[in-house]
């Protein structure tokens, strides 16, 4: 059926009772130079079947190759019962849950995600509802900018919407951040006169340059970002930063892999007193690559900085009866539409992806999202070993790192990706774009999915690749 089902009489009866001739009269206010004008590009209707084999054609176009890609999306196992259960009508068709009294089902699980999200940072607040891990750090940016005191009273941004201008709001970013997040969140808030200033790494770990923060001592900066682990899968001195952060007067947020959380120290224990604010991406909780998503971002926090929290919070109450129940709290839909006044434009709920990451989580446990993350280290570790005690590849950083590394190599790396797509390997992400200063640099991932025939595979198919290169056999230009 149509999206409006009313007759040509029924729209006709409607204007005539307004008094406009037609439909495209109630826009002619907006300018021309600001119309779409015809959609030349978009391909006419097409009927179910026609839909349907569409789809099938493009199925079939998806690689059956072993990936070994990462950078911020990771081909983790997910237990059958997480997409069985999801797909209930209760759930899949559910949009957000506005009126409490006909969605206790879906407010109850968002408050258990919460929950289990709290409990895995050692934050004291979680959110529900963030698009990505890109856009949940932007608004971590925009929350820190609006708890800082001295932007405040310096005429900046005291409220959402309201531009910081004297003293101008800065924030810390490291290098080694993913790129996309950094470009994300430069769009999202640049805008609003708030300047990120880039933290070099040190060459030889990877990791954040301590002596490089220590420059910015004494500076008037908002808050300082940490990732953990970094784009470059190693693993930052989070205590060191926390502390050296906190002692001047910024806030910390951490950008996190949840998976990593389950064995390594939560962002709430980093330093002395803990990170403030907790971002990321929870595509590794539940949600398959699926050509690029959906996924979802978590967003988390310090009790004192609730009221600059955005998207959704669910709370647990009573009724006049005694029994419990679940309501959203602090924020009503509207907050999300009052423009410049709102603390965030975040609406479209995500909640199906929180689904999937509750019941994940309850499926596997702590200790099962633990033997993950092992697993996950014990592969990538055993691949770079291997890998790089080939000829011509060399492994970047010296530091510990997690299910990501980087490798350098002699030869073009798109070439040699090239080359091993052709052999059914999916080797990695060529990052010589953005960090031309490593050279021709891959960053390679090995999750709990790589057996070890896989890594014997990818290893003789690189050796291969290598060898027909050194031989002339096979150009890799």
């Amino acid at each position: 059926m149509p999206f409006i089902p009313h007759t040509e009489q029924e729209i006709a009866d409607m204007l005539e009772a307004i008094g406009v001739a037609e439909i495209e009269n109630l826009f002619d206010e907006i300018p021309d130079s600001l119309r779409a004008g015809s959609l030349n590009a978009i391909p006419e209707g097409l009927t179910e079947m026609e839909v349907s084999r569409l789809l099938h054609q493009r199925a079939r176009q998806n690689s059956t190759a072993l990936c070994f890609i990462g950078a911020g999306a990771y081909e983790h196992h997910i237990p059958a019962a997480v997409w069985e259960l999801c797909a209930r009508g209760e759930f899949y068709t559910a949009y957000t849950p506005y009126q409490a009294e006909a969605s206790q089902g879906t407010l109850q699980i968002i408050y258990e995600y919460q929950s289990m999200m709290t409990a895995l940072t050692a934050m004291d607040v979680s959110n529900a509802s963030m698009y990505d891990g890109a856009s949940a750090l932007a608004e971590a940016v925009l929350m820190a900018v609006r708890a800082d005191k001295r932007i405040r009273s310096g005429g900046g941004a005291a409220k959402a919407g309201k531009v910081a201008s004297n003293p101008p709001a800065r924030i810390l970013m490291p290098t080694n951040l993913h790129p996309v997040y950094r470009k994300v969140t430069h769009t999202i808030v640049h805008g609003q006169q708030i300047e990120l200033i880039d933290v070099p790494f040190d060459r030889q770990t990877g990791s954040t340059d301590l002596a490089q923060l220590e420059a910015c001592a004494g500076e008037t900066m908002s808050a300082v970002v940490i990732g953990q682990p970094n784009f470059f899968g190693q693993l930052e001195d989070v205590d060191a930063i926390t502390d050296w952060a906190h002692k001047n007067n910024m806030l910390v947020i951490a950008v996190v892999n949840p998976l990593l959380l389950s064995v390594l120290k939560p962002p709430g224990q980093w330093g002395e007193t803990g990170a403030d604010i907790v971002c990321g991406d929870g595509q590794p909780l539940g949600a398959p690559l699926a050509a690029g998503g959906p996924y979802f971002g978590f967003l988390c926090c310090r009790q004192a900085l609730l009221r600059q929290l955005p998207g959704r919070i669910v709370g647990r109450t009573e009724d006049l009866d005694g029994n419990p129940g679940f309501v959203l709290t602090l924020q009503a839909r509207e907050q999300h539409i009052r423009r410049s006044r709102a603390t965030s434009n975040i609406c479209t709920n995500q909640g199906l992806m929180v689904v999937a990451a509750t019941i994940h989580m309850a499926i596997l446990g702590a200790q099962g999202l633990e033997n993950t993350a092992a697993a996950c280290y014990a592969n990538s570790h055993e691949l770079a070993t291997r890998l790089s005690a080939l000829e011509g590849v060399r492994l970047v950083f010296n530091s510990p790192y997690f299910h990501e590394f980087v490798l350098q190599f002699e030869q073009p790396v798109a070439a040699i990706l090239t080359a091993l797509a052709a052999r059914g390997i999916l080797g990695g992400v060529d990052i010589s774009r953005d960090y031309p200063s490593l050279g021709q640099a891959l960053l390679v991932c090995a999750t709990e999915m790589r057996s070890a025939e896989d890594i014997a595979a990818y290893v003789a198919a690189l050796q291969a690749v290598l060898g027909q290169a050194l031989e002339g056999e096979y150009p890799l230009c």
